[in-house]
């Protein structure tokens, strides 16, 4: 059985108000981020300005080597600053971005708008994936609270998609940027009176030189060198997605915008069913065998995905993928930080997050001219594939990795984390 007893999740949840104010300050901001992503930039993008292959990736290659550079950055200012700040300068720096899209004209100014969008979105994300252990009472739960706020986002996953196609339907898709500046917003208020000092210990050194030891223990530790990697080839098999499907939907299924919303929603539903049953799962199950093996699945369950125009195999496929998808991430996250010392976790995540975005490039590069020679669809599907042939290949390694065991870590102070003033309810 895992070290959290049952009901915990309604205790960390309505009893700990950091974790109340982190968890529900994820799902808004999410809300708002998922619903302009998949709808406004997407749809702007393919309906509006009738991008081409070519045109959409550039737009996601721009934003990747952006993201790249706003991560490298941010792991190191969370190691100096904590999580939360990071978090809450980085979600004010991004609306008023979110909000400059609405003023673009053309596919190119769309373009030029995603570098800002990247270096704002990165150290978001880098920042939220950092705050497990600040909120843990002990290294046994940083899993569960891993998956908790995992569940926040794939709530967010569920609702977001569905919730930008209704607001584009009724109001038009410039009308989901500004629902998502309101609910960023609101997300930066919640969190901004939870306390995460830095780690303390370790020599400050220049900003330069940190970013260095960071890429340093990430490749320096076995253990550590696999995640990210392991994390880079998930994303990889996502790149030729990023590029291509908008137009597998206007293309292929020809359907509007709204239809990508409504699946993506379907997908973030099958991502909180899996970051649940990873919970239930016994902590045995967490180790780089099971990393190898889900990476694998997400491939075969993205084939499944795009295999058919059939909107009942695309929802079916949506749903299985997500969830395979939701145990994975949080699984991912949660061996990244059991293995990697405290005082280079951001980091450690931030480098994790470059190659994430490095794992998008490839495929983004080479999906237009393939799409072009073999078709859309065949390209998707080439992309899962190779993704679960090379995951397959690593099992013998991975294997090894969970003979070792994790690094010793000991727990992070609760009170280090607690929010200054009154609790709330995480429904609110």
């Amino acid at each position: 059985m895992r070290p959290l007893l049952e009901g915990s999740f309604h205790t960390m949840l309505f009893r700990n108000n950091a974790i109340a104010r982190v968890t529900t300050a994820r799902f808004i901001a999410r809300l708002g981020g998922e619903a302009a992503f998949f709808i406004g930039v997407w749809g702007m993008a393919a309906y509006t300005f009738r991008a081409t292959p070519g045109q959409i990736a550039a737009l996601m290659a721009v934003l990747a080597v952006s993201s790249m550079v706003g991560a490298s950055v941010a792991g190191t200012l969370v190691d100096r600053f904590g999580p939360t700040r990071v978090l809450v300068g980085s979600q004010f720096f991004y609306v008023p971005v979110v909000l400059a899209i609405t003023r673009v004209g053309s596919m190119d100014a769309l373009i030029g708008m995603s570098v800002l969008l990247g270096l704002s979105t990165a150290p978001i994300m880098t920042a939220t994936s950092s705050f497990a252990p600040y909120l843990a009472n002990e290294p046994g739960q940083i899993e569960s609270v891993n998956a908790l706020l995992e569940g926040a986002g794939a709530l967010s996953f569920v609702l977001g998609p569905a919730l930008g196609a209704v607001v584009a339907k009724v109001l038009s898709i410039d009308a989901v940027f500004y629902v998502d500046a309101l609910l960023t917003t609101t997300g930066a208020l919640l969190v901004m009176s939870v306390k995460t000092p830095p780690p303390l210990g370790g020599v400050r050194r220049s900003p330069f030189r940190e970013v260095v030891e960071g890429i340093r223990v990430s490749y320096g530790m076995r253990a550590v060198r696999y995640y990210v990697l392991m994390g880079t080839l998930m994303w990889f098999s996502f790149g030729a997605f990023g590029a291509l499907e908008p137009l597998f939907y206007r293309d292929v299924v020809k359907t509007g915008v709204e239809t990508i919303g409504y699946m993506n929603s379907l997908f973030g539903l099958g991502i909180a069913f899996g970051a649940w049953v990873l919970t239930r799962l016994p902590g045995r199950f967490t180790r780089a065998r099971s990393l190898a093996l889900g990476v694998a699945l997400m491939g075969l369950c993205s084939a499944l995905y795009v295999g058919t125009p059939r909107l009942v195999v695309i929802a079916l496929g949506a749903l299985v993928w997500g969830a395979v998808i939701g145990a994975v991430e949080p699984m991912l996250r949660t061996l990244m930080q059991l293995d990697t010392p405290e005082e280079y976790l951001g980091r450690v995540m931030g480098t994790a997050q470059v190659h994430r975005s490095a794992g998008e490039l490839v495929p983004l590069a080479l999906a237009p001219g393939l799409a072009a020679a073999f078709g859309v669809q065949p390209v998707m599907i080439a992309g899962s594939v190779i993704a679960t042939v090379v995951a397959l290949a690593t099992l013998g390694h991975a294997a090894s990795i969970d003979r070792a065991g994790h690094v010793a870590r000991g727990p992070v102070r609760l009170d280090e984390a607690l929010a200054t003033d009154d609790p709330i309810s995480p429904l609110s």
